[in-house]
């Protein structure tokens, strides 16, 4: 019933920004939640679905993805992940090269994962414009939920290796910095010139060549979207820190693999970090300190933190696992749905429709069996926009449409 009155009734309901209602009812009307109680009245001709026994949660949000641009079991053909002809490729969309059939969305979905933030590779210093998507749709556009929604960014081994084996610039870490001081610069006097010509009088005005990857950066330059880091070690986090105050952008760290060495500094300068993947090999040297006990440190230290995935190098569904393996090691149990739900939302700046069970959001939830910080649980049941689109029966995973 697209959009149709339902009514999610009995289950526990997490709103994640406010405490637990037993026996708690979400109404949805025209997509949206309406209303959220132990008391609400269900209008007549109201869908009611009976979650007694379960636990109603918004939909979980993995902030860092390649779902769609990087296929699984596709090879070559299915990568669309890195545009590695040149150093900054600001102008480069991952909403061009998404895939909204390719498996990952669906792995996503019976993970409880309803929406997905999918970037750019980490092979370019400046590697393209990030968007923020629903993990349902007939194409990406039905899908989107910000775009762009930041500009990634890469420090560490990728672009010193990819491009240093091209014998070109990069590489080095000096070398990546400095193609990325280069590619703001450049932004940076681009915009002026914009503004001289538009301070003039308009029959004086004279026409400023369109240029989309300076155009890109502006957004970035005017804090308009984000840069996202991609770095690990804690030397390049000071560098992304270093680069940051220069120019004076909103910054998120990705990955942050060493971010708790830091954790003082990021707190008190309000930089949030998209930690993981926390079920990798230390497959290279910047992983040598890989973690589960991280996310905590970095919660405790008052970092906002939201667990990611990085998918498909750790399995998109597997989001829950990853932060049930950090409250193990010391992640505090609501901090660790927070970083799988509001505080995703609010990195992408979607925190208006999505990461908490509250009237006015999109009603994009899930009916998980039982506690989703409990390994056995599962998703039984997944709604977007309050149209049902995923159930568990008999063993089998179930989609409807789109």
């Amino acid at each position: 019933m697209a959009n149709g009155s339902v009514a999610i009734t009995g289950g526990r309901v997490v709103p994640v920004t406010s405490e637990p209602i037993e026996n708690g009812t979400v109404l949805v009307a025209g997509g949206r939640i309406s209303a959220v109680g132990s008391d609400v009245a269900v209008p007549p001709g109201t869908r009611v679905v009976d979650a007694a026994g379960g636990w109603v949660l918004p939909g979980l949000i993995d902030a860092h993805t390649h779902v769609g641009v990087h296929e699984e079991a596709e090879g070559w053909a299915g990568r669309d992940v890195n545009e590695m002809t040149e150093p900054v490729t600001a102008q480069v969309r991952a909403l061009d090269a998404i895939n909204p059939a390719e498996q990952g969305f669906r792995d996503a979905i019976s993970g409880g994962v309803l929406a997905v933030n999918v970037n750019p590779g980490s092979g370019n210093p400046v590697g393209g414009q990030t968007v923020a998507l629903k993990s349902w749709g007939r194409t990406v556009d039905e899908m989107v939920l910000r775009q762009p929604s930041g500009m990634k960014s890469a420090l560490g081994e990728n672009p010193k290796r990819v491009h240093g084996d091209q014998q070109r610039a990069p590489s080095t870490r000096l070398g990546t910095a400095a193609v990325i001081r280069g590619a703001l610069v450049d932004a940076a006097n681009y915009l002026q010139r914009l503004g001289h010509e538009q301070g003039r009088p308009e029959a004086d005005r004279k026409p400023v060549d369109r240029d989309l990857k300076l155009e890109a950066l502006g957004l970035v330059l005017r804090r308009e979207i984000p840069w996202r880091q991609h770095c690990h070690r804690a030397d390049d986090i000071a560098t992304a820190l270093r680069i940051a105050a220069e120019f004076g952008y909103d910054l998120v760290i990705d990955h942050g693999t060493e971010a708790n060495v830091l954790a003082d500094i990021l707190a008190a300068r309000g930089i949030p970090v998209i930690i993981g993947p926390l079920l990798t090999s230390r497959s290279k040297v910047e992983l040598r300190n890989r973690s589960l006990a991280n996310p905590g440190r970095l919660a405790r230290a008052g970092v906002t933190v939201a667990i990611t995935t990085d998918h498909p190098v750790v399995p998109v569904n597997m989001l829950s696992h990853q932060a049930v393996l950090s409250v193990k090691e010391g992640l505090d149990r609501d901090t660790a749905l927070r970083a799988m739900t509001i505080n995703p939302a609010r990195i992408m700046g979607v925190d208006a429709r999505l990461g908490s069970i509250e009237p006015g959001k999109d009603a994009d939830l899930a009916i998980w069996s039982g506690d989703p910080l409990d390994v056995f649980s599962r998703v039984e049941r997944a709604f977007i926009g309050g149209t049902e689109i995923y159930s568990y029966q008999d063993g089998e995973a179930v989609f409807t449409g789109p």
